[in-house]
Protein backbone atom coordinates (compact mmCIF):
# COMPACT_ATOMS: atom_id res chain seq x y z
CA UNK A 1 0.00 0.00 0.00
CA UNK A 2 1.94 3.60 -1.18
CA UNK A 3 1.02 6.51 0.51
CA UNK A 4 -1.36 7.56 -1.63
CA UNK A 5 -3.84 4.30 -1.05
CA UNK A 6 -3.04 4.57 2.91
CA UNK A 7 -4.08 8.55 2.62
CA UNK A 8 -7.50 7.20 0.98
CA UNK A 9 -8.07 4.18 3.37
CA UNK A 10 -8.31 6.57 6.18
CA UNK A 11 -10.25 9.09 4.82
CA UNK A 12 -12.67 6.26 4.42
CA UNK A 13 -12.82 5.80 7.54
CA UNK A 14 -13.23 9.41 8.85
CA UNK A 15 -15.32 9.57 11.93
CA UNK A 16 -19.11 11.10 11.83
CA UNK A 17 -21.78 11.88 14.10
CA UNK A 18 -23.09 8.02 14.61
CA UNK A 19 -26.07 6.91 12.98
CA UNK A 20 -27.34 3.13 13.64
CA UNK A 21 -25.83 2.25 11.17
CA UNK A 22 -22.68 3.75 11.39
CA UNK A 23 -22.09 1.45 14.96
CA UNK A 24 -19.29 -1.06 14.91
CA UNK A 25 -19.86 -4.65 15.31
CA UNK A 26 -19.42 -5.49 18.88
CA UNK A 27 -16.81 -7.49 21.03
CA UNK A 28 -16.51 -7.93 24.30
CA UNK A 29 -13.63 -5.85 24.04
CA UNK A 30 -13.14 -2.64 25.84
CA UNK A 31 -11.55 0.55 24.33
CA UNK A 32 -8.32 2.45 25.20
CA UNK A 33 -8.60 5.95 25.75
CA UNK A 34 -4.50 6.01 24.01
CA UNK A 35 -6.08 4.36 21.38
CA UNK A 36 -7.51 8.41 20.29
CA UNK A 37 -4.60 10.16 21.21
CA UNK A 38 -4.77 12.16 17.57
CA UNK A 39 -8.35 12.72 18.08
CA UNK A 40 -8.31 13.36 21.79
CA UNK A 41 -5.59 16.16 20.90
CA UNK A 42 -8.30 17.84 18.04
CA UNK A 43 -11.36 17.97 20.23
CA UNK A 44 -10.19 18.61 23.59
CA UNK A 45 -11.86 21.86 23.91
CA UNK A 46 -15.03 19.73 23.33
CA UNK A 47 -13.98 17.77 26.26
CA UNK A 48 -13.41 14.83 24.03
CA UNK A 49 -11.57 12.90 27.35
CA UNK A 50 -15.02 13.79 29.57
CA UNK A 51 -15.33 9.67 31.00
CA UNK A 52 -19.36 9.74 30.19
CA UNK A 53 -18.84 11.31 26.22
CA UNK A 54 -15.88 8.88 26.32
CA UNK A 55 -18.26 6.36 27.06
CA UNK A 56 -21.16 7.09 24.67
CA UNK A 57 -17.96 7.05 21.90
CA UNK A 58 -16.53 3.78 22.84
CA UNK A 59 -20.09 2.19 22.78
CA UNK A 60 -20.46 3.42 19.13
CA UNK A 61 -16.97 1.52 18.49
CA UNK A 62 -18.62 -1.60 19.39
CA UNK A 63 -16.41 -1.48 22.89
CA UNK A 64 -18.39 -2.80 25.84
CA UNK A 65 -15.72 -1.04 28.28
CA UNK A 66 -13.53 1.91 28.78
CA UNK A 67 -10.13 2.54 30.04
CA UNK A 68 -9.18 6.15 30.88
CA UNK A 69 -7.70 8.55 33.45
CA UNK A 70 -10.46 9.54 36.07
CA UNK A 71 -8.58 11.65 38.11
CA UNK A 72 -9.73 13.65 41.08
CA UNK A 73 -13.55 14.25 41.05
CA UNK A 74 -16.18 15.00 43.85
CA UNK A 75 -18.42 12.32 45.07
CA UNK A 76 -21.50 13.19 43.08
CA UNK A 77 -19.13 13.90 39.31
CA UNK A 78 -17.94 10.44 40.13
CA UNK A 79 -21.26 8.74 40.99
CA UNK A 80 -22.68 10.65 37.46
CA UNK A 81 -19.51 8.18 35.27
CA UNK A 82 -20.66 5.11 37.13
CA UNK A 83 -24.70 5.92 36.17
CA UNK A 84 -23.98 6.98 32.78
CA UNK A 85 -21.54 3.33 32.54
CA UNK A 86 -25.04 1.27 34.15
CA UNK A 87 -27.15 2.73 31.88
CA UNK A 88 -24.87 1.88 28.72
CA UNK A 89 -23.99 -1.45 30.03
CA UNK A 90 -20.82 -1.05 30.13
CA UNK A 91 -17.24 -1.68 32.47
CA UNK A 92 -14.93 1.50 33.50
CA UNK A 93 -11.81 1.23 34.34
CA UNK A 94 -9.47 3.92 35.25
CA UNK A 95 -5.59 4.64 34.78
CA UNK A 96 -3.42 6.46 37.80
CA UNK A 97 0.18 7.30 38.67
CA UNK A 98 1.66 5.26 41.71
CA UNK A 99 2.58 7.75 44.35
CA UNK A 100 6.24 8.86 43.97
CA UNK A 101 6.67 10.06 47.44
CA UNK A 102 4.94 9.16 50.63
CA UNK A 103 4.66 12.56 51.77
CA UNK A 104 4.06 14.89 49.06
CA UNK A 105 2.05 12.73 46.80
CA UNK A 106 -0.10 10.26 48.52
CA UNK A 107 -2.67 12.10 48.87
CA UNK A 108 -3.29 12.81 45.46
CA UNK A 109 -2.95 8.97 44.71
CA UNK A 110 -5.97 8.47 47.65
CA UNK A 111 -8.02 11.57 46.19
CA UNK A 112 -7.96 9.47 42.66
CA UNK A 113 -8.72 5.83 44.32
CA UNK A 114 -11.38 7.57 46.46
CA UNK A 115 -12.76 8.99 42.69
CA UNK A 116 -12.64 5.48 41.41
CA UNK A 117 -14.25 3.41 43.85
CA UNK A 118 -17.06 5.72 43.99
CA UNK A 119 -17.30 5.82 39.75
CA UNK A 120 -17.47 2.08 40.21
CA UNK A 121 -14.18 1.24 39.23
CA UNK A 122 -12.53 -2.11 40.72
CA UNK A 123 -9.49 -1.99 38.32
CA UNK A 124 -6.92 1.07 37.63
CA UNK A 125 -3.75 0.54 35.71
CA UNK A 126 -0.66 2.13 36.12
CA UNK A 127 3.11 1.64 35.14
CA UNK A 128 6.16 2.45 37.30
CA UNK A 129 8.17 3.68 34.23
CA UNK A 130 7.37 6.28 32.70
CA UNK A 131 9.48 5.95 29.64
CA UNK A 132 11.20 2.78 27.94
CA UNK A 133 14.20 1.01 30.04
CA UNK A 134 16.21 1.09 27.20
CA UNK A 135 15.98 4.97 26.05
CA UNK A 136 16.00 5.66 30.08
CA UNK A 137 18.62 3.77 31.79
CA UNK A 138 22.22 4.82 31.37
CA UNK A 139 24.31 2.43 33.41
CA UNK A 140 23.77 -0.68 34.83
CA UNK A 141 22.56 0.21 38.32
CA UNK A 142 19.98 2.24 36.68
CA UNK A 143 17.67 -1.00 36.82
CA UNK A 144 18.12 -1.42 40.13
CA UNK A 145 17.81 1.78 41.34
CA UNK A 146 14.44 1.82 39.62
CA UNK A 147 13.05 -1.30 41.20
CA UNK A 148 14.02 -0.38 44.21
CA UNK A 149 11.85 2.76 43.67
CA UNK A 150 8.94 0.85 42.23
CA UNK A 151 9.08 -2.05 45.11
CA UNK A 152 8.54 1.14 47.86
CA UNK A 153 5.75 2.93 45.70
CA UNK A 154 3.68 -0.24 45.34
CA UNK A 155 4.42 -0.49 49.52
CA UNK A 156 3.30 2.89 49.54
CA UNK A 157 0.10 2.25 47.05
CA UNK A 158 -1.44 -1.18 48.21
CA UNK A 159 -2.97 -0.01 51.88
CA UNK A 160 -4.56 2.59 49.80
CA UNK A 161 -5.88 0.13 47.10
CA UNK A 162 -6.91 -2.41 49.85
CA UNK A 163 -8.83 0.57 51.57
CA UNK A 164 -10.92 1.43 48.60
CA UNK A 165 -11.31 -1.69 46.93
CA UNK A 166 -9.93 -0.94 43.58
CA UNK A 167 -6.92 -2.99 41.93
CA UNK A 168 -3.90 -1.58 41.02
CA UNK A 169 -2.88 -3.02 37.86
CA UNK A 170 0.90 -2.64 36.71
CA UNK A 171 1.35 -2.69 33.19
CA UNK A 172 4.23 -4.76 31.56
CA UNK A 173 5.54 -1.01 29.85
CA UNK A 174 9.00 -2.07 28.29
CA UNK A 175 10.42 -1.69 31.85
CA UNK A 176 10.43 -4.90 33.83
CA UNK A 177 11.15 -8.17 31.52
CA UNK A 178 8.72 -10.96 33.06
CA UNK A 179 11.00 -12.66 35.86
CA UNK A 180 11.75 -9.65 36.97
CA UNK A 181 8.06 -8.06 37.22
CA UNK A 182 6.70 -11.28 38.31
CA UNK A 183 9.28 -11.27 41.12
CA UNK A 184 8.08 -7.80 42.36
CA UNK A 185 4.95 -8.63 42.89
CA UNK A 186 5.93 -11.98 44.75
CA UNK A 187 7.61 -9.62 47.00
CA UNK A 188 4.69 -6.95 47.40
CA UNK A 189 1.72 -10.00 47.50
CA UNK A 190 -1.32 -8.49 47.66
CA UNK A 191 -4.51 -9.55 45.85
CA UNK A 192 -4.90 -5.34 45.75
CA UNK A 193 -1.78 -5.53 43.30
CA UNK A 194 -1.77 -6.89 39.93
CA UNK A 195 -1.09 -6.97 36.03
CA UNK A 196 -2.64 -4.69 32.91
CA UNK A 197 -1.14 -7.55 30.71
CA UNK A 198 0.40 -5.77 27.83
CA UNK A 199 0.32 -8.45 24.80
CA UNK A 200 2.72 -6.74 22.73
CA UNK A 201 5.44 -4.98 24.84
CA UNK A 202 7.69 -7.20 26.20
CA UNK A 203 8.97 -7.69 22.42
CA UNK A 204 10.81 -4.71 22.78
CA UNK A 205 12.77 -6.64 25.68
CA UNK A 206 13.44 -9.43 23.50
CA UNK A 207 10.90 -11.88 24.84
CA UNK A 208 8.58 -13.97 23.16
CA UNK A 209 4.85 -12.89 23.62
CA UNK A 210 3.00 -15.60 24.07
CA UNK A 211 5.66 -17.16 26.31
CA UNK A 212 5.14 -13.38 28.38
CA UNK A 213 1.47 -13.82 28.80
CA UNK A 214 1.62 -17.76 30.20
CA UNK A 215 3.92 -15.92 32.55
CA UNK A 216 1.58 -12.94 33.51
CA UNK A 217 -1.34 -14.59 33.32
CA UNK A 218 -2.28 -15.67 36.86
CA UNK A 219 -1.29 -11.80 38.22
CA UNK A 220 -3.28 -10.45 34.83
CA UNK A 221 -6.64 -8.27 36.20
CA UNK A 222 -6.75 -6.28 32.71
CA UNK A 223 -5.44 -6.70 29.21
CA UNK A 224 -4.30 -3.92 26.47
CA UNK A 225 -4.62 -6.06 23.31
CA UNK A 226 -2.85 -5.11 20.43
CA UNK A 227 -1.43 -6.65 17.56
CA UNK A 228 1.75 -5.71 16.23
CA UNK A 229 3.87 -5.56 13.22
CA UNK A 230 7.80 -5.18 12.11
CA UNK A 231 10.32 -3.56 10.07
CA UNK A 232 13.91 -4.69 9.93
CA UNK A 233 16.78 -1.48 10.81
CA UNK A 234 20.37 -1.20 10.95
CA UNK A 235 20.16 -0.84 14.71
CA UNK A 236 17.68 -3.55 15.40
CA UNK A 237 14.07 -3.54 14.38
CA UNK A 238 11.08 -1.32 14.21
CA UNK A 239 7.54 -2.42 15.70
CA UNK A 240 4.37 -1.04 15.71
CA UNK A 241 0.34 -1.46 16.79
CA UNK A 242 -1.77 -2.43 13.66
CA UNK A 243 -5.65 -3.53 13.55
CA UNK A 244 -5.99 -6.52 15.55
CA UNK A 245 -5.95 -9.60 12.90
CA UNK A 246 -3.25 -7.70 10.41
CA UNK A 247 0.14 -8.29 12.76
CA UNK A 248 2.31 -11.54 14.14
CA UNK A 249 0.56 -11.86 17.37
CA UNK A 250 -1.30 -15.24 18.42
CA UNK A 251 -4.40 -13.20 19.55
CA UNK A 252 -6.90 -16.48 20.11
CA UNK A 253 -3.93 -18.20 21.92
CA UNK A 254 -3.17 -14.93 24.51
CA UNK A 255 -6.74 -14.46 25.07
CA UNK A 256 -7.76 -18.37 25.87
CA UNK A 257 -4.58 -18.67 28.34
CA UNK A 258 -6.04 -15.21 30.04
CA UNK A 259 -9.60 -16.35 29.67
CA UNK A 260 -8.41 -19.51 31.20
CA UNK A 261 -6.97 -18.11 34.74
CA UNK A 262 -9.11 -14.86 35.44
CA UNK A 263 -12.48 -15.16 33.35
CA UNK A 264 -13.37 -11.91 34.86
CA UNK A 265 -10.37 -10.32 33.33
CA UNK A 266 -11.24 -7.14 30.63
CA UNK A 267 -9.65 -7.16 27.59
CA UNK A 268 -8.92 -3.40 25.98
CA UNK A 269 -7.98 -2.57 22.78
CA UNK A 270 -4.84 -0.44 22.74
CA UNK A 271 -4.90 0.33 19.00
CA UNK A 272 -2.54 3.70 19.05
CA UNK A 273 -1.63 4.95 15.69
CA UNK A 274 1.86 6.26 15.54
CA UNK A 275 5.31 6.25 13.41
CA UNK A 276 7.03 2.90 14.35
CA UNK A 277 9.05 2.56 17.96
CA UNK A 278 12.99 2.47 17.11
CA UNK A 279 14.52 -0.95 18.96
CA UNK A 280 17.85 -0.62 19.01
CA UNK A 281 19.07 -3.85 20.43
CA UNK A 282 22.36 -3.55 18.29
CA UNK A 283 23.51 -0.35 19.87
CA UNK A 284 25.43 -0.30 22.87
CA UNK A 285 23.07 1.89 25.00
CA UNK A 286 20.44 -0.86 24.88
CA UNK A 287 22.25 -3.38 26.69
CA UNK A 288 23.11 -0.72 30.08
CA UNK A 289 20.41 -3.00 31.88
CA UNK A 290 20.00 -5.86 29.72
CA UNK A 291 23.55 -7.21 29.93
CA UNK A 292 22.45 -10.35 31.51
CA UNK A 293 19.75 -11.50 29.03
CA UNK A 294 21.28 -13.82 26.71
CA UNK A 295 22.19 -13.46 23.15
CA UNK A 296 20.42 -16.51 22.26
CA UNK A 297 17.16 -14.11 23.35
CA UNK A 298 18.55 -11.58 20.87
CA UNK A 299 18.96 -14.31 17.93
CA UNK A 300 15.27 -15.61 18.22
CA UNK A 301 13.73 -11.77 18.50
CA UNK A 302 15.60 -10.87 15.71
CA UNK A 303 15.22 -14.16 13.27
CA UNK A 304 11.11 -13.96 14.62
CA UNK A 305 11.46 -9.86 13.04
CA UNK A 306 12.82 -10.52 9.82
CA UNK A 307 10.63 -14.00 8.85
CA UNK A 308 7.63 -11.41 9.51
CA UNK A 309 8.85 -8.02 9.05
CA UNK A 310 6.92 -6.00 6.61
CA UNK A 311 8.72 -6.31 2.95
CA UNK A 312 7.10 -2.12 2.08
CA UNK A 313 8.03 0.06 4.79
CA UNK A 314 5.67 0.63 7.58
CA UNK A 315 3.11 3.76 7.29
CA UNK A 316 4.27 6.92 9.18
CA UNK A 317 1.72 8.90 10.71
CA UNK A 318 4.31 12.35 10.07
CA UNK A 319 4.04 12.79 7.30
CA UNK A 320 -0.04 13.08 7.16
CA UNK A 321 -2.26 16.22 7.78
CA UNK A 322 -3.56 16.35 10.78
CA UNK A 323 -7.04 15.01 9.66
CA UNK A 324 -5.97 12.02 7.94
CA UNK A 325 -3.96 11.01 11.16
CA UNK A 326 -7.59 11.60 12.94
CA UNK A 327 -9.02 9.27 9.93
CA UNK A 328 -6.41 6.59 9.95
CA UNK A 329 -6.62 6.44 13.92
CA UNK A 330 -10.59 5.89 13.77
CA UNK A 331 -10.52 3.33 10.61
CA UNK A 332 -7.70 0.97 12.77
CA UNK A 333 -9.87 0.74 15.63
CA UNK A 334 -12.85 0.28 13.85
CA UNK A 335 -11.25 -2.68 11.95
CA UNK A 336 -10.07 -3.75 15.13
CA UNK A 337 -13.42 -4.09 16.79
CA UNK A 338 -14.66 -6.34 13.15
CA UNK A 339 -11.89 -8.27 13.16
CA UNK A 340 -12.32 -9.18 16.88
CA UNK A 341 -16.50 -9.79 16.63
CA UNK A 342 -15.62 -12.30 13.55
CA UNK A 343 -13.31 -14.98 15.72
CA UNK A 344 -15.33 -14.18 19.18
CA UNK A 345 -12.65 -12.55 20.83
Amino acid sequence: MNRREFTAAGLAGLAVPCRAADVSPSASMGLLFYSYNRRAAAEKARGFADPAKFLAFAKSRGANAIQISLGTRSDGEARAIRQAAESLQMHVEGIVTPPRDERADLDRFRAELATAHHAGVTVVRTVMLGGRRYEVFEKPGDYDAFAKRAEAALRIAEPVAREHKVVLAIENHKDFRVQEQVDLLKKCSSEWLGVCLDTGNNIALLEEPLAVVEALAPFTRTVHLKDMAFEDAPDGFRMTEVPLGQGTLDLPAMVKVVRKVNPKALFQLEMITRDPLSIPCLGEKYWASMAKVPGLELARTLSRVRQSARKTPLPRLSTMSPAEQIAIEDRHVRESFSHASKIGL
